[in-house]
């Protein structure tokens, strides 16, 4: 999001599990648009809470699997927000050799990329 928009919007990365660590491919295909994520790390749902953060105060949630779609709907059932689900590859456990790999992670980071587009417009020129 920051990459394509910016500053227009306050963005936190968060999923159903904690997962610290960012996946390695993730980094390596995301590194390919100019998009540095080897420090970013995600946090749970129930992380976000526990540090303070009200799920209230954001506008939308965006899940991109059917489990943290479920888990953002039941998080969410008494704020007012939107919760949209956006159908993607998920790459992991795809390919057997890492070319292989990182084609089904590049699919899913154009698939993001598209849905991003789809939904709020063309990246900002200084972003993009």
């Amino acid at each position: 999001m920051k990459k394509f928009y910016g500053q227009r919007a306050y963005v936190q990365s968060a999923g159903v599990r904690n997962d610290l660590e960012i996946d390695g491919f993730t980094v390596a295909v995301c590194a390919e648009l100019g998009i540095e994520l080897s420090r970013h790390r995600s946090r749970s749902f129930q992380e976000m809470m526990e540090w303070g953060d009200d799920l209230g105060q954001f506008d939308l949630v965006v899940a991109l699997s059917p489990a943290s779609l479920r888990a953002a709907q039941e998080l969410t059932r008494t704020a007012s927000l939107d919760v949209e689900y956006w159908p993607v590859l998920d790459p992991t456990g795809i390919g057997e050799t890492r070319e292989e790999r990182l084609a089904a992670y590049r699919q899913t980071r154009d698939q993001i990329a598209r849905h991003m587009r789809e939904r709020f417009g063309p990246p900002t020129e200084d972003d993009a």
